[in-house]
């Protein structure tokens, strides 16, 4: 059918298609899914699947996350040393407290480290309640006391708190504190009970390069005064458990816990009034 006149010259606008809006939301999706991807790039790399591994736009560089954000540093060793040793007793102390509290069976000195050259930090009462770490290291024990992480001798920690010391023992220090140097702790506890309980002794002999001397395990105890050695004696026997004692020795007498069924026994003629003990009684510990 030929246009008529009426119509000739004139162009008919063409006709507009209406878009179906589950189009225009699919378009939106893909645009969504291309941003996301292309951020995936920038974080992890290259893309190896499909048309992305050809994306012509350059991806912006993204810095290394440990460049974000990062803290100052400290301003020196001591304070990052006490920040990683407050977090190691935080992290110790939010363990099993129930598997790891131990209290101390008797007076041990707290140690910086597990070497021979460490640091005394302090000096543990006994029963002082602490956290076991179940780290052990050259005969020492990891604990944390307090806020504060040390070391302490291997075997003198126990799961229950001890019982109130019996009177007569005694852990409050000496005058004379050069006495317990190279003593063990269950041996600084025979001399400081002593000390307390007999005022009138001056004279101790501890570390000495001779037998059992030479571990730190014995303590002679100076007085050649015959009716005040029996009472030291006799008081030694007392609290041999508490001590820890591994034989007493006075005026040619010998007496051990596991023999203590057979008392005194004879010690024999050893070529010298100090050699056979008439002069100091001699405590020895395990």
């Amino acid at each position: 059918m030929s246009d008529s006149p009426r119509h000739a010259g004139r162009r008919r606008a063409p006709r507009r298609r209406r878009v179906s809006p589950l189009l225009v939301a699919a378009g939106a999706a893909v645009v969504g899914t291309l941003a996301v991807v292309g951020g995936g790039v920038a974080l992890t790399g290259p893309m190896t699947m499909g048309a992305f591994t050809n994306a012509a736009a350059p991806v912006a560089a993204v810095a290394p996350a440990a460049q974000v954000g990062t803290a100052a540093p400290l301003p020196d060793d001591r304070l990052r040393a006490a920040t990683l040793s407050r977090s190691l007793s935080r992290r110790a102390v939010e363990k099993s407290q129930k598997k790891q509290t131990r209290w101390t069976t008797t007076a041990l000195n707290l140690w910086a480290g597990a070497g021979d050259d460490a640091k005394q930090l302090s000096e543990l009462k006994e029963a002082t309640k602490l956290l076991a770490t179940g780290v052990t290291r050259n005969d020492r024990e990891q604990v944390v006391v307090d806020d504060t992480i040390g070391w302490v001798t291997s075997g003198h920690l126990s799961d229950e708190k001890p019982p109130p010391e019996p009177a007569g023992i005694s852990m409050e220090p000496c005058p004379d504190a050069s006495v317990e140097k190279g003593l063990k702790p269950q041996t600084i506890k025979v001399y400081r009970s002593v000390c307390h309980a007999f005022p009138q002794i001056t004279s101790y002999g501890g570390w000495a390069p001779r037998s059992e001397h030479d571990t730190g395990n014995a303590l002679d105890v100076m007085t050649s005064d015959k009716a005040l050695g029996d009472e030291i004696a006799a008081w030694a026997l007392e609290h041999a458990a508490e001590l820890d004692l591994y034989d007493v020795i006075w005026y040619d007498r010998i007496w051990t816990p596991v023999r203590a069924s057979e008392g005194w026994r004879d010690y024999g003629d050893h070529g010298s009034a100090t050699a056979n003990h008439m002069d100091h009684v001699h405590i020895g510990t395990n």
